[in-house]
């Protein structure tokens, strides 16, 4: 199957949820910038939850550009990394609205966690597709930067039962790890194109 409808559906979802997440960002009754302090703990999780959503979809962009084409179980793949995605706003506005205290902080890294392993099932069902020995397995190759990630936002979901704080900084690392750009999947379209090169 042709890969361009399981693009813009993702898109589209993606763009929605990051609609929803700022349609959360209530305007208030209020004239003086002083007065908007109440809204700092929704602003900074509105804020992670939006890196991530992004860091997401530029992983999504460049991972599809590197594959050929998909199948049924990687559409069903893709739609359950899309479910737990689309809980960010709810687990984000929670943890906003409670001011970073520990059952909605819990509740958010189990969020991220959820969506770390959808992504993981979704790239595994990419690599089952075109193979082992393709340039999107290559690219990927063992991952590291992802089980790392996965790692931290179990040590995230461990450190909030200690402090909130402690796991909000876990789950910010992650996002910074992923913010560094990955050449991986560069890499992947260059092998990609020098295959269809010698193939003409």
């Amino acid at each position: 199957m042709h890969k361009t409808r399981l693009e813009a559906f993702t898109d589209g979802v993606l763009a929605i949820i990051i609609t929803i997440m700022v349609l959360e960002l209530k305007v208030p009754a209020v004239s003086h910038i002083a007065d908007l302090a109440p809204l700092l703990p929704k602003f900074v999780s509105y804020v992670l939850s939006f890196i991530y959503v992004g860091i997401y979809w530029n992983n999504h962009h460049h991972t599809l550009q590197a594959t050929r084409s998909v199948s049924g179980g990687i559409l069903w793949a893709n739609l359950h990394l899309l479910f737990w995605l689309s809980l960010l706003p709810f687990s984000s506005a929670w943890l906003g609205e409670n001011h970073f205290t520990k059952e909605p902080m819990l509740l958010y890294g189990i969020n991220l966690l959820l969506c770390g392993v959808g992504y993981t099932i979704f790239s595994h069902a990419l690599i089952a597709h075109h193979g082992k020995d393709s340039p999107l397995a290559h690219a990927f190759g063992r991952d590291t930067k992802g089980k790392v990630s996965l790692a931290l936002y179990v040590a995230g979901i461990g450190l909030t039962l200690l402090d909130p704080w402690l796991g909000f900084a876990a789950y910010s690392v992650v996002a910074l790890i992923w913010l560094v750009p990955d050449t991986r999947m560069y890499k992947a379209l260059n092998e990609l194109s020098a295959e269809n090169r010698a193939g003409h």
